[in-house]
């Protein structure tokens, strides 16, 4: 079979391996659809680490995939041959104290696809995944959209934790690309909020304007904090940074109100950030910092079935295998408008 290997920095090449085949009895073989390009991906190409974790070359990144059922083991009764589905792509261990209380998303144990150290991504034609990892596509989903649904079911998690901390009505978010754009629409399906949105890319803010965000703004031609200062005097309830710089992080303690909650999405690319302690402590501003996802894979498969949200304008680009290479340095260098590219598989 295929699969896409990162040889070095900037550079991924198509290489021939083995198959994958089936070892235990609660795994299935996935013929793998489409995988979509993350911010966790990029920092493994352009930087070849994500903090502690270093990619030892050759290596296959890749997790937000959807995939075709090719095998199952013997133990498997609820899923079957040529059934599509949804892969979630962390395999936590289900017996520490994280995961037994509830916490799945920061097991220590977790197994993750494409994360340097652990496991090999979902960039080739087969993996083999837990079947507990795999969730059936309703009929009025494509396996296209699928590979959106991890991004998706972070931005859930973020927005589900904004949930539990207030009634919130104004929200920034900081950074219109994918996952601030996958915030956006889950904030827009579970809530009655205004959205300001900032990015320094201008269509990227055509994009949030479309899909319902109050106002944006650019950071390059504009003061953000002071003409949404104007528009909410009384300043915003939750800020979701989304772009993993410190100069949004600075921008989201001016934007917050006392007591407002400041949920960190987005990856820095450094090791180190730092916050204004005396504007913190102040204000007495709320930090959740968003590990990836806790049971929102099925939240956000129900709002794509009933149409809640649309992922229409966050897929702006489509590349088969054997473009892997360009797929990666069109996402690098912000062309052609790309907003979420997907890498066709199969």
């Amino acid at each position: 079979m295929r699969k896409a290997v990162l040889t070095g920095i900037n550079q991924i090449e198509l290489q021939q391996s083995v198959q994958p085949k089936i070892e235990k009895d609660g795994d299935v073989l996935l013929k793998i659809s489409h995988v979509g390009i993350c911010g966790s991906d990029m920092h493994y190409y352009k930087e070849g680490k994500i903090g502690v974790q270093v990619v030892r070359y050759p290596f296959t990144i890749g997790h937000e995939c959807s995939a075709t059922i090719a095998a199952v083991g013997k133990q498997v009764k609820h899923l079957k041959a040529g059934q599509q589905v949804f892969v979630e792509p962390a395999i936590s261990c289900q017996t520490c104290p994280q995961c037994l209380a509830g916490r799945e998303n920061i097991c220590p144990n977790v197994q993750f696809l494409g994360a340097a150290g652990q496991l090999s991504g979902a960039l080739a034609e087969y993996i083999v995944m837990p079947a507990r990892n795999c969730f059936p596509l309703p009929s009025n989903l494509t396996l296209q959209d699928a590979a959106l649904i991890e991004p998706l079911s972070i931005a859930w998690h973020a927005v589900h934790y904004m949930q539990k901390r207030e009634e919130s009505r104004d929200v920034a978010i900081l950074g219109s690309g994918p996952i601030g754009l996958c915030v956006l629409s889950v904030v827009g399906a579970l809530h009655r909020a205004s959205v300001y949105m900032t990015d320094k890319l201008d269509y990227r803010l055509s994009a949030a304007k479309n899909t319902g965000a109050a106002w944006t703004g650019n950071p390059l031609k504009v003061n953000v904090e002071v003409e949404i200062a104007k528009i909410c005097p009384g300043q915003i309830d939750v800020v979701f940074e989304c772009a993993g710089e410190q100069e949004t992080l600075d921008q989201a303690l001016h934007m917050l109100k006392p007591g407002g909650t400041l949920v960190i999405v987005g990856i820095p690319g450094v090791d180190r950030i730092f916050f204004d302690i005396d504007l913190l402590r102040r204000k007495e501003i709320t930090i959740f910092n968003v590990r990836r996802q806790n049971k929102a894979v099925e939240p956000v498969i129900e709002l794509l079935k009933e149409g809640k949200i649309d992922t229409g304008h966050l897929i702006t680009h489509v590349l088969p295998l054997e473009k892997c290479r360009q797929a990666f340095d069109l996402v690098a260098a912000y062309q052609d408008e790309v907003i979420k590219t997907l890498i066709s598989v199969n």
